[in-house]
């Protein structure tokens, strides 16, 4: 009775939501160990953050031109594909399918079970088992509400967002009240060049990088936001800066409670901190921070499904995953692809194993795509964006990229080999099934689909969906 397609449904509001809810995740209530580990002391890590921080506003800017100067849905695919060619952008969609955003799903999900388990076991550690059961009910809630409904996932990404601002003020005001009072002793000696080691700072700012990384996340649902020339820039800028605040000075928090050894030993450091500094709230600041994993589960699978929905719109994909439920209007199959992958990765994998074997696929490509954006300048001059940002952010924030990439094989080269080999061997499967479909295009007759038609057909009749009917970019 109606036509099908995706609604312009994402306000500003919820625009600046789905970023708030999707960098304030899992990642500051994880990270902070990482980071200290792999930069050795309490300053150089707080200057590991901070740097994290002025890079991802960088890399936000230069996805806030792209999504002025490129007008659809899809994210780092999208823009790949439109800039360098459709084989970087197979390549990427094909890592972030099998790499990238099942192991960044399986990190936050890890995350939002063990938190939700500890106030049930203090002071003894929660049994992976558990964690790894009440990790994949929170996945398959996220799942089951992208699937069945736009506009309740968007309220909730707005709600969880407050939750997670109010989990900061938690963290943040008890250590700003001690700091006040001259609890200053662990800043002691805080810059030890005897404990850095540089070929480990790459992974440190994997870990900072990993605790900002959402910032892209507009430019996945561009099609779907309301006045996007807009609304992109105005929502990246005040989210980035709100969060690399916020993050900031819950570091110092962090820090003033808690020593080095401390941080290190501690499997959930938000929890050890609100042990030491504000045991009233012991059972209160796990659940908070168990929902903000949980707004970063939904804005994952938010976004995700929305890079597979346009890939198979482009062709490098198959062609169910661009269809609609005729009702709900949600891009159904590609919201219920990464079930599976994620169900595997989360029970068998570990929260730090995964963020560096994902870590070096994303930056990479999100290098690449900011590259694009120079290249998409020189091609295009006559092209006027209404915005802009100077030439020396993108070329800054793809060579930081491309370089710390580089020297992430010398700092994990187990798990970073691994990332590399999903990747290249994307080759073969693009030049033996996609170049071949896109060559012989025009020339009768027409080699076999990726996804054989009848199968599609049943799954479409299955699923109830069908193809978009009006261009929304």
């Amino acid at each position: 009775e109606e036509a099908v397609f995706l609604r312009k449904k994402i306000t500003l509001v919820r625009a600046f939501s789905l970023l708030i809810g999707s960098m304030v995740g899992s990642g500051i209530f994880i990270s902070p160990k990482g980071v200290l580990k792999n930069s050795g002391s309490v300053g150089f890590s707080l200057v590991v953050w901070f740097a994290c921080g002025v890079l991802s506003m960088f890399g936000a800017l230069c996805y806030a031109e792209l999504g002025t100067r490129i007008t659809k849905s899809g994210g780092h695919y999208i823009y790949i594909l439109e800039t360098l060619g459709p084989l970087p952008s197979f390549l990427f969609l094909w890592a972030e399918f099998f790499a990238i955003r099942p192991a960044n799903s399986a990190v936050v999900s890890l995350a939002f079970g063990h938190y939700m388990l500890e106030p049930f076991f203090a002071p003894c550690a929660a049994p992976v088992p558990a964690v790894k059961l009440v990790s994949l009910l929170g996945y398959y809630m996220v799942l089951t509400l992208n699937s069945w409904s736009v506009t309740w996932s968007a309220r909730l990404q707005t709600v969880l967002s407050l939750v997670k601002l109010l989990a900061l003020a938690l963290i943040i005001v008890p250590g700003m009240m001690l700091l006040a009072q001259g609890h200053t002793e662990n800043f002691q000696d805080a810059f030890d060049r005897r404990s850095l080691v540089l070929d480990k700072l790459p992974l440190a700012f994997y870990a900072g990088m990993f605790a900002y990384s959402g910032w892209f996340q507009t430019s996945f649902v561009r099609e779907e936001l309301v006045r996007p020339e807009r609304n992109i820039p105005l929502a990246v800028i005040v989210s980035v800066i709100t969060v690399i605040v916020g993050y900031m000075l819950t570091n110092v928090s962090y820090y003033t409670v808690l020593g080095t050894q401390d941080v290190l030993a501690s499997p959930a450091v938000a929890v050890s901190f609100v042990q030491r500094a504000f045991k009233s709230l012991i059972s209160v600041v796990p659940v908070l921070v168990a929902l903000s994993c949980f707004g970063t589960m939904n804005g994952g699978i938010f976004t995700f499904s929305r890079t597979l929905f346009v890939a198979s719109r482009e062709g490098q994909w198959p062609p169910l995953f661009s269809m609609i439920h005729i009702r709900r209007h949600t891009p159904l199959p590609a919201v219920m692809l990464m079930f599976p992958l994620v169900t595997a990765m989360v029970c068998i994998g570990d929260i730090y194993h995964l963020m560096n074997f994902f870590s070096f696929s994303r930056w990479l490509f999100i290098g690449l795509a900011t590259l694009g954006l120079i290249v998409h300048r020189h091609r295009h001059p006559e092209l006027r964006s209404p915005f802009k940002v100077p030439l020396f952010v993108p070329v800054s924030f793809t060579i930081i990229c491309l370089f710390t990439v580089a020297m992430s094989f010398y700092s994990d080269p187990v798990n970073i080999s691994i990332g590399c080999t999903i990747v290249l061997s994307g080759f073969p499967v693009y030049y033996l099934i996609i170049h071949r479909q896109i060559f012989f295009l025009f020339s009768p007759p027409l080699p076999p689909r990726p996804f054989p038609d009848y199968l599609t057909h049943k799954l479409q009749l299955l699923l109830e969906v069908v193809q978009q009917e009006i261009k929304t970019y």
